[in-house]
């Protein structure tokens, strides 16, 4: 998937110790044109991008003294909490979920739209964070996902 291996090159130049949630979405928005459609609801894509840059340039810096839990009780992906090397725990399990919705909709390749929604699910990580201030709503934003004209 595109959007990990742009969320590495973005937590290693912006010089975070883990690949977060913020990272996989900012990834997500520019690189998978799905996510960006199913955002793409008066200015919602823009103020989700406007917050990622933001973080890029200075709103994170107080998460870069932290690493980024799971915050609604969701499991954490097995390797323990410090999430798989290199993740915070929060996106390593984002990234399980997004495996499962996968396997659920018996695809054995994830989709930008699998890993959106399993960053929704978890209101107590960054991303779904920025989604919030941005004016998203995780659960009117799951079901559009969720949506027959969304599934390819």
């Amino acid at each position: 998937m595109t959007a990990v291996g742009g969320a590495r090159r973005r937590a290693l130049r912006d010089g975070d110790r883990q690949i977060d949630t913020a990272h996989l979405l900012h990834s997500l928005v520019e690189a998978d044109p799905e996510t960006a459609a199913v955002l793409d609801e008066g200015d919602r894509l823009a103020r989700v991008l406007g917050y990622l840059v933001q973080r890029s340039i200075g709103y994170g810096l107080r998460w870069q003294r932290a690493a980024e839990e799971t915050g609604s009780g969701l499991p954490v992906v097995r390797g323990g909490g410090n999430g798989a090397a290199g993740w915070s725990p929060a996106a390593a399990t984002a990234l399980a979920g997004a495996f499962e919705r996968a396997v659920r909709r018996g695809d054995r390749r994830v989709r930008g739209l699998d890993l959106l929604a399993a960053l929704a699910a978890d209101p107590g990580n960054r991303a779904a964070e920025v989604l919030r201030r941005a004016g998203v709503d995780a659960l009117a934003l799951t079901a559009r996902i969720e949506e027959p004209s969304q599934q390819v």
